[in-house]
């Protein structure tokens, strides 16, 4: 069964999407930008801000489906230029302290001319770690 997430602490979709799905244990969270889910405008100017405003949408959403950050096994970060990556790099290891897989890559825009934009895939249930 898949359900719809959809939660009010977080910016509301504004297109043909939801802010995400749950398929059995499996969380894919559609890309978060950093809007603030109050006032409905773009959170900060800095990459550093932004960064911060985009993993609290995700924590948002997560947390309305009783997971956190900890849940999360992939990420997929999308940077206006990559020069911003050392300061969103610095912001993200503090959040995502469990290491899940990530692609970073740079884009021309995001909506809403924002600097950063983070989709996210988690698991409803921990997993074992691996090492050889």
């Amino acid at each position: 069964m898949i359900k719809t997430i959809d939660t009010k602490n977080a910016p509301a979709a504004t297109g043909p999407y939801s802010q995400g799905k749950q398929i059995n244990n499996v969380i894919y969270l559609s890309g978060q930008i950093p809007i603030n889910p109050i006032t409905g405008s773009v959170q900060g100017t800095t990459i550093i801000e932004q960064t911060e405003q985009v993993i609290a949408n995700i924590k948002a959403i997560l947390k309305s489906v009783d997971l956190s950050l900890e849940s999360v096994i992939k990420t997929m970060c999308f940077l206006t230029d990559m020069a911003h990556f050392a300061e969103f790099n610095s912001v993200y290891e503090k959040y995502f302290v469990s290491k899940p897989a990530r692609s970073c890559i740079a884009v021309k825009q995001l909506p809403k001319n924002a600097l950063i934009e983070i989709e996210i895939i988690a698991l409803a249930e921990s997993v074992s770690h691996c090492s050889s």
